[in-house]
Order: C-alpha cells, then sequence, then structure tokens
C-alpha cells in the first residue's frame, strides 16, 4: 500500500514539475495564441521597446524637437508642423517669437 502512494506521488510530482517547466519558458516569448471563428492562430506581439526604439530610428520626434529648441534657447517651445522632411517649432526667443527648422532625421540637426 505505501509503495503505491509513494508511486502515485511521484508521478504527481514529476507531472506537476514537467508542467511548470514547460509553461515558463512559453510565458517568456512574445507570442499568443487566439482562439477565433477561423479557429486557432499565433499572434505575435510588440514590445513596446522595440517600437519605441524603432521610432526613434524613424526621424526626429516632436518631444525630441521640442528638447532641441530648448538647448537652442526657446522658452515654451511648441511644435507647429511636421512633414516628412522638417519638424518646425516656434516658441519665444529675448528678440520675441521666433521659429525654428529641424531635419527629420535621428538627431535632429537643424537646417
Amino acid at each position: 500500500m505505501i509503495t503505491t502512494l509513494a508511486k502515485a506521488g511521484f508521478a504527481l510530482t514529476l507531472s506537476v514539475g514537467a508542467i511548470c517547466a514547460s509553461v515558463l519558458p512559453a510565458s517568456a516569448q512574445d507570442m499568443e495564441l487566439r482562439i477565433g471563428p477561423n479557429g486557432v492562430r499565433p499572434v505575435i506581439r510588440d514590445n513596446q521597446d522595440n517600437r519605441d526604439r524603432d521610432m526613434r530610428r524613424a526621424g526626429c520626434s516632436p518631444s525630441d524637437a521640442r528638447d532641441a529648441a530648448l538647448d537652442e534657447g526657446f522658452r515654451r517651445p511648441q511644435v507647429t508642423r511636421v512633414t516628412n522632411r522638417s519638424v518646425t517649432v516656434e516658441g519665444m526667443t529675448r528678440d520675441g517669437m521666433d521659429r525654428i527648422v529641424f531635419a527629420n532625421r535621428p538627431g535632429c540637426p537643424e537646417m
């Protein structure tokens, strides 16, 4: 009787260990399975850090342009126009309202 209980306990321990070992690596991946009318389909989730990194590489973001305008001496800079080629920022300087234009490339170089 004791050997039967020992074998059942050992089998239970092995099965729980196998389930835990298979769940942990799956939870670390950026993939999920969605069940819908078309059946089960895998969906790869985007990581927010990867999207942020791609956006920084894509060009000059409005917040980067505002920061660059602050570095140039603008007070209360506001982004007024964003195109594929440029980002325009307006703000106050010592001489009054002024405008600065940055290239829409990484690093926001001034044009």
